[in-house]
């Protein structure tokens, strides 16, 4: 995994008035997405977190440190990815939760339902990788994530 301040950097094409790009694993003390998450449902009690990623991750998050963890404490959210997509209904994070998956029909209720809970949701998929982002908005890649 990169440094903490590369992936800071990086995130910053997620240019959005809503969207604050912090270093908050430093000031909880974790280094994983499970034991920080965990934080955050500790400190804000009555905050409805949803977890958002694309499809590229939950065909991979099995291997996660505490995978099952970020499953029950916040909803999850899966984006289409191109070529990934058609794997996602094998991934073991799918199976294993398979029985709390959410229909995208549902998806305006998502961040009121109760973890564990997740959505496949489909979307104009475009063809392009990180790298390839944020080199166009000008980020210097060559040693990006």
């Amino acid at each position: 995994m990169a440094p903490q301040a590369e992936r800071i950097a990086a995130a910053a094409v997620a240019r959005h008035a809503r969207i604050r790009v912090t270093g908050l694993e430093a000031l909880l003390g974790t280094r994983f997405t499970a034991d920080t998450l965990a934080a955050l449902v500790r400190r804000f009690p009555q905050a409805r977190f949803v977890w958002l990623m694309g499809a590229d991750n939950l065909i991979q998050i099995s291997f996660w440190q505490g995978w099952p963890q970020i499953f029950n404490a916040v909803v999850i959210a899966v984006f289409d990815r191109p070529t990934y997509s058609l794997g996602v209904g094998s991934a073991k994070a799918a199976l294993r939760f398979a029985h709390r998956r959410v229909r995208e029909s549902e998806a305006k209720t998502l961040a009121g339902l109760t973890p564990p809970a997740w959505m496949f949701i489909h979307a104009r998929l475009i063809d392009k990788s990180a790298t390839q982002i944020r080199a166009r908005h000008g980020q210097d890649v060559s040693d990006g994530p």
